[in-house]
């Protein structure tokens, strides 16, 4: 389990950097405020990395793949063992996130935490199976403590990795049939919405199928908590999968070693709800890259306090939307750090 050590090392980004990042924003050869977000992306990156905010981005997207017992009561539109077939797919190289990735110079990690099928001998794959897929949570909690203390150390272990490979901003994306209908769970036991409200249609399920989906998860909250908002930990081991709980330790981990964290959608920013539930200092090296089309992920977002970079309507996963946010952030930076100020360029400011 997640060692009160962790959460306490984790310290939030500097606001003294943070509001000298605002003092020269506020100075660079514009309007105030005429970059809009841009200004606040480059103030909290600055605020992230203090001293090191002109050093090259050193870019990384964690792709978590596990299989959820779910599926068994028939919440998705396609078979678990798609999981299966798009790791092999990651690993290939033929999917949407290495294309994107390999376009803007993201190193790309494929993690096994829980998928159902063998992969011992496959190369490119990061193998750290804890069990194959979590237990049907409609009938059990979907893992045991020791399994949900295993995957999150996983997080955790891959996030001191991250940190050893001087990887300053990281994307965090999933793969995994079944695991909209674990995030809808997380997002209503955390932020008590109610299940219809948050719960959307994932890999494409017909009227009928979303009406089935949503019974499932009203039954799962039903029987796995009696009051609401639960502990966090104790809705991750119930209704959560081991993809997910390995993203939360990752997010949890990179947050202690100051390293941004851009978020996907909807599955991954259900890990960064747990991580901030455990940990709320660890939204100030947040960022959601996206507003996914999943209705749960907007109230995921206003629950941990976060602004979507992009919104294009996508609800691919694997950290397509988060990989897409990055060149925005690099972007903010290299105006932060490029733009000439109204004093070196001898360019007259605005009157009082």
């Amino acid at each position: 389990m997640i060692d009160s050590k962790i959460t306490f090392s984790i310290e939030p980004p500097s606001q003294q950097w943070l509001a000298r990042a605002r003092r020269r924003l506020d100075q660079l050869t514009k309007p105030l405020g005429s970059l809009g977000r841009l200004e606040d992306l480059a103030a909290q990156m600055v605020s992230i990395r203090e001293e090191t905010f002109a050093d090259p981005m050193r870019k990384a997207v964690y792709v978590f793949a596990a299989d959820h017992g779910v599926t068994a009561e028939g919440v998705s539109a396609y078979p678990s063992e798609v999981t299966r077939q798009m790791v092999l797919n990651f690993l290939a190289h033929g999917a949407a996130i290495n294309v994107l990735a390999k376009a803007h110079q993201v190193e790309m990690n494929v993690v096994d935490v829980g998928v159902d099928a063998d992969f011992d001998h496959t190369a490119g794959l990061l193998h750290h199976k804890v069990r194959r897929g979590t237990r049907n949570m409609m009938r059990e909690p979907a893992m045991s403590a020791d399994e949900l203390s295993e995957a999150l150390d996983i997080g955790l272990m891959l996030a001191d990795s991250a940190n050893e490979k001087s990887y300053n901003l990281v994307a965090v994306g999933e793969m995994g049939i079944g695991n909209t209908t674990a995030a809808s769970a997380i997002t209503s036991a955390l932020t008590r919405e109610p299940v219809d409200l948050i719960t959307g249609k994932g890999t494409g399920l017909n009227s009928e199928a979303l009406k089935r989906k949503c019974l499932v998860i009203e039954a799962v909250l039903a029987k796995h908590f009696d009051n609401l908002p639960p502990n966090p930990l104790d809705v991750l081991r119930c209704v959560g999968g081991l993809e997910i709980a390995a993203m939360t330790g990752f997010i949890l981990g990179a947050a202690r070693h100051r390293i941004a964290i851009v978020v996907d959608g909807f599955i991954s920013t259900a890990a960064a709800a747990i991580a901030f539930a455990i940990a709320p200092q660890v939204r100030g090296y947040l960022f959601a890259g996206h507003q996914s089309e999943e209705p749960g992920h907007r109230a995921l977002l206003e629950y941990v306090g976060l602004l979507p970079i992009l919104a294009l309507k996508m609800r691919l996963g694997e950290g397509t939307g988060a990989v897409l946010a990055m060149p925005i952030l690099e972007s903010a930076l290299c105006l932060y750090n490029q733009m000439a100020t109204f004093e070196s360029a001898g360019v007259s400011e605005a009157k009082d």
